[in-house]
């Protein structure tokens, strides 16, 4: 900074004057010309109160989760696209003194920088603020026309916008629901159909065939008991009458027929245990064989014929119920070689039961959901029908100005001063630049390359300092001319 010589650059400035006298004055005179023929412009503002929603949240839902401010923003966007830009230029008629039609992109940059938008928060603390909708035009009342068309686009929107969405969330859902039902009633049917085709394996009857399982068991059980007691009796039937020529009658036997009865059941129970040539068994047939040559001796010449027939009635008596049994035990062991089929089959069965009731649990869930949504869509319709769910709704309409807007003319004589004055700095710095005479020490060290003992600084006569400068250089010409 202490380099610079502010003296001499003051010194240029006070000896160029002239020229930024002349420079500011004319372009002070061009921009204060171009200001008057400025146009007047003229500003109209219609006002939307932006109301919170008039139902508590937690009472009724609103279907469209925007806020108002949101919506707000978004139909602003909407507004202010190109071709909705367009058709309010052509639909207003707003380049109607216009010579010829401007360009799409110029009319949109206009239109744009034109419109205004502000919005106030109300103190109210409920959420409602007030929009300012502006348009700035040559005309009072095409501003007024377009600001007040701008404010019913906005409120016609918001409202059908808001109707729209709750009307397609409402027809969601009720998709929602009606496909859910059918798909509800799908697997009923098909839930239906696998119960009646594996009735007999359903997890809720397996305790029961258990039990049924179990009772049968113990009934084949006792078949076979009561099976082997009737053989055991037919035998006893055949030996008796082999032995005493008579079926028992309770009379008592001898001691010979009572062993030949023991004999023979003692055979009977030596056969399951060992084999024909077993001498155990050899000797039973031995000593039956025997004692058998001493009883029938006994037995009385051409037998009773009643006691023939009695034997026969006992003997088919026995013979029915041993084949009752017979078919009863194979009725019983098919039922439950069934029954562990059932029982084997029931885990599957199970598995897949599950997976369908689960399939149906879920689908159930889904649908009463969708049903309380489709409630709650219903009711959201309402209110937006109603306008309760946050409202935009005009508060005052645009009027046509009575003043125009405040006039930029002194910023542009300002701007055009600034601009001379920035022109008459050039022509200074062009004209110092040009001009080579040697004004101070440091020019005359530059261009001697070399530091001088001393310099002597010009220094002005009397008349000099009391003679302005153009008079001099007036005087000087004028000598040189009349020499001549």
């Amino acid at each position: 900074m202490g380099d610079i010589d502010f003296r001499f650059y003051l010194s240029i400035l006070r000896r160029r004057l002239p020229y930024i006298i002349v420079c500011v004055t004319l372009a002070t005179a061009v921009a204060l010309v171009v200001a008057l023929l400025m146009p007047r412009s003229y500003q109209a503002t219609a006002k939307i109160l932006v109301e919170a929603p008039q139902i508590p949240v937690n009472l009724v839902q609103s279907t469209v989760p925007t806020s108002s401010l949101g919506q707000l923003q978004i139909i602003r966007e909407q507004l202010t696209t190109r071709d909705n830009l367009v058709k309010l230029a052509a639909k207003l008629d707003i380049y109607a003194d216009a010579k010829e039609k401007p360009p799409v992109d110029y009319l949109v940059r206009d239109l744009r920088s034109r419109l205004i938008f502000e919005q106030t928060e109300l103190s109210s603390g409920d959420g409602a603020s007030v929009l300012a909708i502006g348009f700035e035009a040559g005309a009072p009342a095409l501003a007024a026309r377009v600001a007040n068309e701008l404010a019913t686009s906005i409120v016609t929107r918001n409202q059908k916008q808001r109707n729209e969405r709750a009307d397609d969330t409402l027809d969601f859902f009720n998709d929602e629901v009606r496909k859910l039902d059918a798909e509800l009633g799908r697997i009923e049917a098909e839930l239906l159909k696998f119960k009646n085709e594996n009735r007999a394996t359903l997890p809720e009857s397996l305790e029961f065939r258990r039990r049924q399982q179990s009772t049968l068991q113990e009934r084949l059980i006792s078949l076979e008991r009561e099976q082997s007691d009737l053989r055991t009796r037919r035998s006893l039937l055949v030996e008796t009458y082999m032995v005493t020529g008579k079926y028992p009658t309770g009379e008592p036997l001898t001691a010979d027929q009572q062993m030949l009865l023991d004999l023979n059941k003692a055979l009977s129970d030596q056969l399951t245990i060992f084999s024909e040539t077993s001498p155990n068994i050899v000797s039973l047939r031995a000593r039956i064989a025997s004692l058998r040559g001493k009883v029938l001796p006994n037995k009385q010449e051409g037998a009773d014929t009643k006691a023939q027939s009695g034997l026969d009635l006992q003997l088919s008596d026995v013979d029915r119920r041993i084949s009752a049994i017979e078919k009863e035990h194979a009725e019983i062991t098919e039922t439950i070689a069934a029954l562990t089929q059932s029982i084997t089959a029931t885990p599957a069965t199970d598995i897949r039961l599950n997976a369908l009731e689960r399939t149906l649990s879920n689908t159930q869930t889904l649908y009463s959901t969708a049903i309380a949504k489709r409630a709650e869509a219903s009711l959201g319709k309402q209110v937006e029908t109603r306008s309760d769910g946050g409202r935009f709704s005009l508060l005052e309409e645009a009027t046509e100005p009575q003043q125009p807007l405040r006039s930029r003319r002194r910023f542009t004589v300002l701007v055009g001063a600034l601009g001379g004055f920035g022109l008459s700095l050039a022509i200074i710095a062009l004209l110092e630049m040009l001009n080579k005479t040697i004004r101070r020490p440091s020019e005359l060290v530059q261009m001697l390359q070399a530091q001088p003992l001393a310099v002597i600084p010009f220094i002005a006569t009397p008349y000099e300092m009391r003679t302005p400068p153009m008079k001099r250089k007036l005087k000087i010409a004028s000598r040189v001319f009349l020499s001549r």
